[in-house]
């Protein structure tokens, strides 16, 4: 189950991204970004790991907040803008990489064992520590989106953003809060890799972009927005690491 558990976590918060009728196709990169950074600031500079992994989260949310101030107030197509994210998000990888002693295809190991058996360990030897994350965050992400005055905006902005903004709802602020909460799931997610691999490094988000997607659009969310909801982005996570990783 660890293995799609990436994938699960950060459609969840892609899920907000496309009902606003955006897209968001940088997680990948942010995931990458989020670990280097992590590895870089506790095994080079030296400081603190649970220090690094709140600058890792913050980094993650600022990389979400850039592309969305572009997405909502210059109106650039989403595609275009996290496209170009991705790249530039990957292009800083690696340049933070320059700042490490070890060579960047090797990544940065030998994380504290208690930093890896938190996302590695079972209860009763039985429930993934990840599953309890992962189902934490589906009731979080579920309450923001369904059960808030906040969700009820992000689906107006997704049926007609005109209109929402006649009636007096700043849809720009909407919009761009959705890549915020994309670019925090994204280093959420980031954080759970490094830590079940025991490895920071650059590449790890590289191939989470499409089934990520796809699970949000399979979970029942239309791309022209307007209409979703997180539990199909679980259930459709599930599916695909099913088929993916358990056949």
């Amino acid at each position: 189950i660890n293995n799609f558990m990436t994938i699960s976590v950060v459609a969840l918060f892609v899920t907000l991204v496309l009902v606003t009728g955006g897209i968001d196709i940088q997680s990948g990169a942010i995931v990458g970004l989020t670990s280097i950074t992590i590895g870089v600031l506790w095994n080079d500079v030296g400081m603190n790991l649970y220090l690094a992994l709140v600058i890792g989260l913050l980094v993650g949310t600022a990389c979400g907040a850039l592309s969305g101030f572009f997405v909502a107030y210059t109106e650039v197509q989403p595609m275009v803008v996290t496209l170009g994210g991705s790249f530039l998000y990957s292009g800083i990888a690696l340049l933070i990489t320059n700042f490490s002693a070890t060579e960047a295809y090797k990544g940065i190991s030998g994380f504290p064992e208690e930093f890896s058996q938190f996302v590695r360990g079972r209860i009763f030897g039985i429930i993934p520590h990840q599953l309890l994350i992962f189902l934490f965050l589906v009731i979080i992400t579920y309450i923001l989106l369904h059960r808030t005055k906040y969700g009820r905006y992000v689906f107006l902005c997704g049926v007609n953003k005109h209109a929402a903004t006649y009636c007096g709802i700043r849809t720009k602020q909407i919009v761009m809060s959705t890549y915020v909460l994309s670019g925090l799931g994204a280093a959420i997610a980031g954080i759970l890799l490094t830590a079940y691999l025991g490895t920071a490094k650059t590449d790890l988000g590289k191939e989470i972009t499409l089934p990520v997607i796809t699970a949000v659009v399979l979970g029942g969310t239309s791309n022209l927005g307007g209409t979703g909801g997180v539990i199909g982005t679980a259930l459709a996570a599930f599916v695909i690491g099913i088929l993916r990783f358990g056949l």
